[in-house]
């Protein structure tokens, strides 16, 4: 893992991030292939995982081969969706970390691979966690979004959605992801890479060995070690 730069700005993924929302992308999507006779693998999933939204659909009909199209595919998982989302919570130690950078006025924002519908339904019941970003929220279908990750653009746009130039050096910002994808986003985008994988990943130790951190929660993080203020209540 690399040596920590002091930190200015802070951008994070949603899903599997802040909130618990991949196990429902999991159970709507295996529902979906059991209809089918197929298992849904971590290996697709982690290919999908921070991908947009139409690049997941291609990569899950195309490697099982059921008789959907994309779009036929997007349409009644979306429809599944609309149910559960506004159900998800706030994972273990997002809710006291988010509201410390708040406190402490440390520029942060939301940079995240869902469509902008898709981000209210699933902050909507949370709005003690997302009203702490105000409007510093970057969606995959913003139209400065040409690309989804692993390309850089969701984080390029999202730090200068809060004043970094798109042509500085990133450095000082400091990326929370638990995808690959993402990962390799926040990398391209030169900056610093905190990765919370879900405990069934396979993890790459070329990637690993990239990221400022790798943590099992956000709980295990320490801002202290990133040049951010310390927790009071610690």
């Amino acid at each position: 893992m690399t040596s920590p730069t002091p930190v200015t700005h802070v951008l994070f993924d949603m899903d599997g991030l802040l909130l618990d929302t991949e196990r429902v992308y999991s159970e709507v999507t295996s529902e979906i292939l059991a209809r089918y006779g197929k298992t849904f693998s971590w290996e697709v999933k982690s290919q999908m995982m921070g991908a947009k939204e139409r690049d997941a659909a291609e990569i899950l009909v195309s490697h099982y081969a059921i008789p959907l199209t994309p779009e036929e595919y997007l349409v009644e998982r979306n429809a599944m969706h609309e149910a559960r989302f506004p159900l998800c919570k706030p994972l273990p130690g997002v809710q006291r970390f988010v509201q410390h950078l708040h406190r402490h006025k440390v520029p942060m924002c939301v940079a995240t691979s869902s469509h902008r519908r898709a981000f209210e339904l699933k902050s909507k019941n949370n709005q003690s966690l997302f009203s702490l970003f105000g409007d510093k929220v970057t969606c995959g279908d913003d139209a400065l979004i040409k690309r989804g990750k692993p390309a850089p653009d969701i984080f390029l746009a999202g730090a200068h959605s809060l004043g970094v130039p798109l042509e500085a050096d990133h450095v000082s910002c400091l990326v929370f992801e638990d995808a690959p994808s993402g990962v390799m986003a926040g990398l391209a985008a030169g900056c610093q890479v905190i990765w919370i994988p879900d405990v069934n990943l396979a993890l790459d130790p070329a990637l690993v060995a990239k990221c400022a951190r790798v943590l099992k929660s956000m709980e295990d993080f320490n801002p202290v070690e990133f040049g951010l203020p310390a927790y009071e209540d610690n």
